[in-house]
């Protein structure tokens, strides 16, 4: 189903490179003239950030490489083209080298172009070493970067010129005819399917996704891609597909924890054009894009975005994550875009909780994920976390249990309830509701004074004491927050006895308009707690942070009434 999919966008992509070409990043062009002399190096990268990025141009298909010596036809590394290098072995270089001048002889054989020709003459000759006078030579050298020729005067590489492209555009290797698994139709079996690159954490060289590379995984003595034969044509289709939703351009990936996300649909889509801006984070220059992306969203039902047939085109969405030499699937999402928008959209509004008003209306899967990590880094996200959370935000289902219990573990640790830790929070809890029998009150966006859960109620009080405690002290190092946060959020009784005594101390301190509003606000709180609960389950303990976070806000939100929100 992944590469059958795969090969149905590459079909609707005109623009991707045909069977016998890639797009490959080339830093460096050897600009020579027709007689073979030397006339210039171009840099074709340019500055992204702190880094430089190589132009990508069309260029043959590569050879896979392995450990073995395999040249690629018409560019490869420095030491290939050149036979040089700086940090490799000298025997194995000269071997390289040799072996792209043998495949250079053979198309210069097969055809007769002006462009061959120029480069043969040139890498037999003194021109040759002319390069080593370029100011970029050294760096060449160095990172024994990828190297291809342009004829002078072309705009197009040698690889490119119309007799060179034909050539390799009816290039073919027979072998043996198969039904292809993937088509379904008579083809030749691709024996090694391309690698496949841009999957963050995997090999820098490429991963597959289909491979069979030790003699367990062989079947009746088959050996490679003969195992599951799969069709050049789809091997090809499914593969450059692939590389180009990965690719460093992309518009159609986002980073999904450690799973290299990508997403497209059978036909264009609107929701392929924003889906990336409405879970990614958005950048620097242009912050709101977003959250623009989002409110289109949201309006889309007014709009009739999805009222035609395009909202019934199916939509994917594949997470890959490194697997060794392998690449695993993390998740495979299906659906019409229709249906993906709605559950979207409900994902939103199962966030939405009050916030200050400097910060951010929504929040991207990344911040929202960071949250719940140790040290607030990435890497520290549980490997299965972002996967299960985005499968239950594209499929409509509750979050996974697993994201509750990291925000409240991070809350208890780092003893601080941000606007992503409480938005998590409040959308796990509501959804366990809405699939349970509990009769359990759904918690609004804002404070609800009607809102009587234990946890939700000894939440509020303790933000309330801790309030109290802030103004009678100003410039408190540690508030009752950084000191029984932990024990008051699990275990209240063990901690409120003693903090309800301290708080009378604190009120003492007060003017009387002020301690005359907090002892109503505490009477208020109380009337619905006889006891203290002895423990507070996870859920509880969940609405206990709720209950914290919205009175706090409510303390600082002076254009809204501290009663029940939306």
């Amino acid at each position: 189903m992944i590469l059958q999919a795969l090969c149905k966008y590459y079909e609707r992509k005109p623009d991707l490179p045909r069977p016998g070409f890639e797009i490959k990043p080339i830093p460096f062009i050897i600009e020579i003239n027709a007689d073979g002399r030397f006339v210039q190096i171009e840099d074709t990268r340019t500055m992204a950030g702190k880094k430089k990025i190589a132009h990508s141009f069309l260029v043959p298909q590569g050879v896979k490489k392995t450990s073995g010596i395999a040249a690629n036809p018409l560019w490869d590394t420095t030491e290939y083209v050149l036979g040089v290098t700086s940090t490799g072995k000298p025997e194995r270089v000269q071997e390289q080298h040799a072996a792209f001048l043998a495949k250079l002889e053979v198309l210069a054989n097969e055809i007769n172009d002006a462009g061959l020709n120029a480069i043969c003459t040139f890498l037999h000759s003194p021109e040759k070493e002319r390069l080593e006078n370029n100011p970029l030579w050294s760096e060449i050298r160095d990172t024994n970067s990828i190297l291809t020729f342009r004829l002078s005067g072309d705009k197009e590489l040698v690889c490119q010129r119309p007799a060179v492209y034909t050539l390799f555009e009816n290039a073919s290797t027979e072998t043996e005819k198969i039904i292809c698994l993937i088509t379904g139709k008579p083809d030749h079996f691709e024996r090694l399917h391309t690698a496949i690159k841009g999957v963050w954490g995997a090999q820098t060289s490429g991963a597959n996704i289909v491979s069979f590379n030790k003699e367990a995984f062989n079947s009746f003595a088959k050996e490679q891609g003969a195992n599951a034969p799969v069709g050049k044509h789809a091997a090809f289709a499914y593969t450059t597909a692939l590389n180009h939703l990965l690719s460093r351009e992309s518009t159609q990936r986002i980073q999904v924890g450690d799973a290299s996300t990508v997403f497209w649909s059978e036909q264009s889509s609107p929701l392929e054009d924003s889906f990336a801006s409405i879970f990614d984070e958005p950048p620097k220059d242009d912050p709101a894009r977003q959250t623009r992306a989002i409110e289109a969203l949201f309006k889309s039902p007014e709009t009739g975005t999805f009222s035609n047939e395009g909202g019934d085109t199916p939509f994917y969405v594949l997470g890959l994550a490194p697997n060794a030499a392998r690449i695993s699937v993390r998740f495979w999402l299906t659906g019409t875009a229709a249906g993906m928008s709605q559950r979207i959209r409900r994902h939103f509004e199962d966030l939405k909780i009050v916030h200050a008003s400097f910060e951010k209306p929504y929040l991207s899967l990344f911040r929202l994920l960071v949250s719940t990590a140790a040290q607030g880094k990435s890497e520290n996200i549980p490997p299965n976390l972002a996967g299960d959370f985005m499968r239950a935000i594209l499929e409509g289902l509750p979050y996974p249990q697993t994201l509750l219990a990291a925000a409240v573990r991070r809350i208890r640790a780092e003893r601080e309830i941000t606007c992503p830790r409480a938005s998590l929070i409040k959308a796990c809890l509501n959804r366990q509701a809405h699939r349970s029998s509990s009769q359990e009150k759904e918690i609004t966006v804002s404070l609800d004074n009607s809102n009587t859960n234990p946890g939700y109620r000894t939440g509020r009080l303790f933000a309330a004491l801790e309030k109290i405690q802030e103004e009678s002290s100003p410039g408190l190092n540690a508030t009752i927050r950084d000191r029984f946060y932990g024990a008051a959020s699990s275990t209240p009784v063990t901690v409120f006895a003693n903090l309800m005594k301290l708080k009378n101390h604190h009120l003492a301190k007060l003017e009387e308009g002020r301690k005359r509003f907090f002892e109503k606000l505490i009477g208020e709180i109380m009337a619905s707690i006889s006891d203290f609960p002895a423990h507070l389950n996870l859920a509880d303990q969940g609405r206990f942070a709720i209950g914290y976070y919205h009175q706090r806000q409510a303390f600082f939100t002076k254009s809204e009434p501290a009663n029940k929100g939306e």
